[in-house]
Formats: structure tokens, C-alpha cells, sequence
């Protein structure tokens, strides 16, 4: 193989692999932070007295553990070294949207994924019914 083209294919393949990085690194700074498409979403389910209760069902077995059961963040299985979010005051981290919530369950939060996904655990409509009972809760109300 000729010198030249060598070193363009290891150019090549250099860029890619960048491109790569670069791409992994937004997404996962994305689902970090929030992003614009989950601000977009809008909850399909209504907050009704059923919802909230299915979501508050959900939530005391799914994140009461890190978030404990007032959702205050200082659940009794927390990993050593995270700071669950306090789930009850003004201050969102990772987005205060319904959409930006929803995403943060669904897909957990990195970088490191303190907070894992839960996807594959918790259906589409039944994350709706958590984000429901989390905007129940005395500060987090929209």
C-alpha cells in the first residue's frame, strides 16, 4: 500500500473515532442536563387522583431507596458518594419540565449514571404517572 494512502485511512480513521467521542460526549451531557426534545414533551397523561396515586405506588418501589420515601434525597440505600435530589423543593438539576423529568427517569443520569435508567422497568404511561406524583409533591408543582 502506497505511503500516502496509508496515512490517509489513519487520518480517516482518526476523525471518525473523534466524531465518535465527540457525539458520545454530547449525549451524554445531554441526558445529564436536560436537553431541548425532552423540554418539547408534553405529558399525555392527565394528573388525576388515580395517576398521582399509580405514580406515587411506583415511585416508593422504584426511588424511595435514593430519594426516600418524602422525596426528600436522603433515601437509606443511596450509593455511597451520590446526592439524590431532593425531589420536594424548587431546584431542578436536570431539568424541571415534565418532558426533561420523564427523560431523567427513563434514561437515568450520567455521566457516571448515579441515577440509572429505568426504561426497560418502568412502562412509557406508567413514568407519566410518576412524573404526576413528583408534581403533586408541595414545591415541585407547575
Amino acid at each position: 500500500m502506497a505511503p500516502k494512502l496509508k496515512l490517509r485511512k489513519t487520518w480517516i480513521a482518526s476523525v471518525a473515532i473523534c466524531l465518535t467521542l465527540l457525539v458520545a460526549a454530547v449525549s451524554s451531557a445531554a441526558r445529564q442536563t436536560g436537553n431541548g426534545d425532552a423540554k418539547k414533551l408534553t405529558n399525555p397523561v392527565k394528573a388525576t387522583p388515580e395517576s398521582v396515586a399509580a405514580g406515587q405506588q411506583l415511585y416508593q418501589k422504584f426511588c424511595s431507596f435514593c430519594h426516600n420515601a418524602d422525596g426528600k434525597g436522603n433515601g437509606p440505600m443511596a450509593p455511597k458518594g451520590t446526592n439524590p435530589s431532593d425531589l420536594t423543593d424548587s431546584k431542578w438539576a436536570y431539568g424541571a419540565t415534565d418532558g426533561e423529568i420523564f427523560t431523567s427517569i427513563r434514561n437515568g443520569i450520567g455521566p457516571k449514571f448515579d441515577m440509572q435508567s429505568y426504561k426497560d422497568r418502568i412502562p412509557e404511561r406508567d413514568t407519566w404517572n410518576v412524573v404526576n406524583y413528583l408534581r403533586s409533591l408541595s414545591s415541585t408543582k407547575k
